[in-house]
């Protein structure tokens, strides 16, 4: 593979190479200063004695501690890192909460009386995103304000987080100097030469030091090793989130198919309480309508047996009422019982 003209600034020796000397501070002073967006312009800083490098892989990442002053005589707190994904808002509070309280003193605190700098965490994330953020933006500009308000409750903590895989803006669409400044950051190790939309004193600066002709054979170990060093994090992020996303996909599956087969079950339970229901329902419908018609029926047969009693009674009352004018009038029992029908028993009752 043909070797890049320039080194990547985004690896740990890249980054320490262009912004970790004094030498080179006026670099560091014009990006923080693109970093502020106005709000602060920074004219001189120190780099402090316990600038440091993470202690292991995990938080491998170059860390500049500096004292900044600014045009107003205002002095702060900055610490400038490339940090891992790991616990990275959690890890970032930590240092800054350490910065403020490294600034107290071993004695006399009612006389300091809290008189702490301002402290601000800048943070360049390379190759991930802000964990638990949804947009696509690159520059988060953090600090403490009031829930509900949006009032700034504390203006001299604050935290800048730069999320270089969100900044895909075009040359032509670099419009300050910190999207130039991005830009570059993003780009200049795929450069072969300093662009025209970049010819300013400092970027002549940044392309003069990072060319990879000018670094010793010592210097170009380094950062061969630190260039590795990101391809494999890269490598091993990109891998768990392919991972992440196999799972993801594989859980939905899952849940996919546990879900259709509770809600079969469940829909086969309301089913069968609907089915009752409506059984139940149209159950009482049709007994109510074949009781009737069995009411109905049985009603007729009743009538008619009724209307067939009552018409026996009433005849039975005629033949009696005939038997008693007939004995009224002389007629012998015998013959009134053999003209009527009647039992001579009946016949011989009515003369009493």
């Amino acid at each position: 593979m043909k070797q890049a003209r320039y080194i990547d600034p985004t690896t740990d020796y890249g980054f320490k190479r262009i912004f970790g000397s004094e030498v080179n501070s006026e670099l560091l002073i014009d990006f923080l200063n693109g970093l502020f967006l106005g709000r602060k312009r920074i004219i001189d800083l120190v780099y402090n004695q316990n600038e440091h490098v993470g202690e292991n892989v995990e938080t491998g990442a170059v860390i500049f501690d500096l004292t900044c002053t600014a045009d107003n005589g205002e002095r702060f707190i900055i610490e400038v890192q490339r940090s891992p994904q790991l616990n990275l808002k959690r890890r970032m509070l930590y240092y800054g909460s350490k910065l403020i309280t490294d600034q107290a003193p071993k004695g006399n605190r009612r006389g300091w009386n809290y008189d702490i700098s301002g402290v601000y965490v800048i943070v360049l994330m390379d190759g991930f995103r802000m964990p638990g953020e949804e947009d696509k933006a690159y520059f988060h500009d953090i600090c403490l304000c009031n829930r509900d308000t949006g009032q700034i409750f504390y203006e001299d903590l604050g935290f800048i987080y730069i999320e270089l895989i969100n900044f895909v803006k075009t040359e032509s669409e670099l419009n300050s100097d910190l999207d130039r400044w991005l830009y570059v950051l993003r780009n200049m190790s795929r450069m072969d030469k300093l662009p025209i939309y970049l010819r300013k004193p400092i970027f002549e600066r940044l392309f003069q030091i990072g060319e990879y002709s000018k670094l010793s054979k010592e210097e170009r170990t380094m950062y061969d090793r630190s260039l590795r060093n990101k391809w494999d994090a890269e490598s091993i992020r990109q891998t768990a989130a392919i991972e992440l996303e196999r799972a993801r996909k594989n859980g939905w599956n899952e849940g996919l198919q546990k879900g259709k087969e509770e809600g079969l079950r469940q829909g086969i339970e309301e089913g069968v309480q609907q089915g009752i229901k409506k059984g139940i329902k149209k159950g009482i419908e049709e007994g109510v309508q074949k009781g009737i018609e069995e009411g109905v029926q049985k009603g007729i047969e009743k009538g008619i047996q009724q209307g067939r009693e009552d018409e026996r009674a009433k005849a039975e009352a005629d033949k009696k009422a005939s038997a008693i004018k007939m004995l009224q009038s002389g007629i012998s029992t015998e013959l009134i019982a053999d003209v009527l029908s009647m039992p001579i028993e009946e016949v011989e009752k009515l003369t009493k």
